[in-house]
């Protein structure tokens, strides 16, 4: 297993073709961008590193591997590795999701429906109920499905072999899960880290080989710095940067991209309207902070969750916002950035 610094890919990524030629069509754009190979995946080296060595040991001793999870922010590439190893395992990928797995027969009939050396992903994992995760843990540990037969004094459990599997789970929320469930990835847990600029770049000019455009070096950093450092939106500001730009009849420059996402609303840093808005907030109605999330959130009229699941991260990255003992408080950068003039007693708030 290798990895390329020159054209990789995470998630989401220079063949020039002459304007007003069309990329081919495909029939689903998002998998097309996907690494298909271990050398087109861009970052998360310590993580391919781990599962080269769980792959190729297995492989030696003739067994699936162990059960993995992934775990992190939404967009690293968590499902793209699932594929990798399938693919690498040369097996077939049987995908589910915590939510579509509503009753225990739902789990029985995946279960029972794989060939020896399938791989099951279930993704956002944390939200499958309770008594299922019951029903999965034999069948991790042991590989068999126990299955209650009839009610009360009369009932009986049935132990049903299960053909040899790997089960490969992500979630965004590993803190969700419960300790015994976490326990039996004996494969391993491995956090999918924030990308750096870099990285995203060389995922930038991959995926817009792939989509057949133009695209100027100054324009992949342009793109590459208000991407989040997470390769999905650097996909998704790259295909709209290509949209304006065949609109244009222009190739991607440098001022193209910054035209497309300045209509996008994403600013140099990144930031979306929410998440300006949240700083504003933060800033004029709570005085910079401390404030809690719910109170926050009440304030944007916007859920905790999507708050602290999918704006904070980012905030916290770039050093925007701190969490205090006390609550969120806004940074010397956050006022800066919105040209707010920082308080006199902002460290103090900081220190907490």
């Amino acid at each position: 297993m290798s990895s390329s610094s020159q054209d990789g890919f995470d998630d989401a990524e220079n063949i020039v073709v002459p304007q007003g030629e069309a990329a081919a069509p495909s029939p689903s754009l998002d998998a097309t961008l996907r690494p298909a190979a271990w050398d087109e995946y861009i970052g998360q080296e310590s993580i391919k590193n781990n599962l080269h060595v769980l792959i190729t040991a297995a492989r030696e001793r003739n067994t699936p591997p162990e059960h993995v999870l992934f775990y992190g922010p939404p967009g690293l590439g968590k499902t793209t590795l699932a594929h990798l190893i399938a693919h690498e395992l040369d097996g077939n990928l049987r995908t589910t999701s915590g939510p579509a797995i509503e009753r225990v027969g739902d789990l029985a009939a995946l279960l029972t429906n794989l060939s020896p050396r399938d791989i099951l992903f279930i993704d956002e994992i944390h939200r499958l109920p309770r008594t299922i995760e019951e029903v999965l843990y034999p069948a991790m540990e042991s590989g068999v499905l126990n299955i209650i037969i009839g009610k009360g004094p009369s009932a009986r459990t049935i132990e049903l072999p299960l053909p040899p599997f790997t089960l490969i789970a992500a979630t965004t929320r590993v803190a969700d899960l419960s300790a015994p469930l976490r326990s039996r990835f004996s494969g391993g847990s491995f956090r999918l880290e924030f990308y750096s600029e870099d990285d995203i770049a060389a995922i930038v000019r991959r995926s817009a080989a792939i989509l057949g455009v133009e695209i100027e070096e100054e324009a992949v950093r342009e793109i590459a710095r208000r991407a989040r450092f997470t390769p999905r939106t650097a996909n998704y500001l790259l295909k709209r940067a290509r949209d304006f730009a065949q609109l244009k009849r222009s190739p991607i420059t440098k001022r193209v991209a910054a035209e497309a996402l300045g209509m996008l609303e994403v600013d140099e840093l990144g930031l979306t309207p929410t998440d300006r808005r949240l700083l504003e907030v933060l800033i004029e109605r709570f005085g910079g902070g401390p404030a809690g999330v719910g109170a926050v959130a009440a304030a944007l009229a916007e859920e905790p969750n999507t708050l602290s699941d999918v704006h904070e991260p980012y905030l916290l990255q770039l050093g925007l916002i701190e969490r205090t003992p006390r609550g969120r408080v806004a940074t010397p950068k956050a006022y800066a950035h919105l040209g707010f003039d920082t308080p006199d007693d902002l460290q103090d708030k900081l220190i907490g």
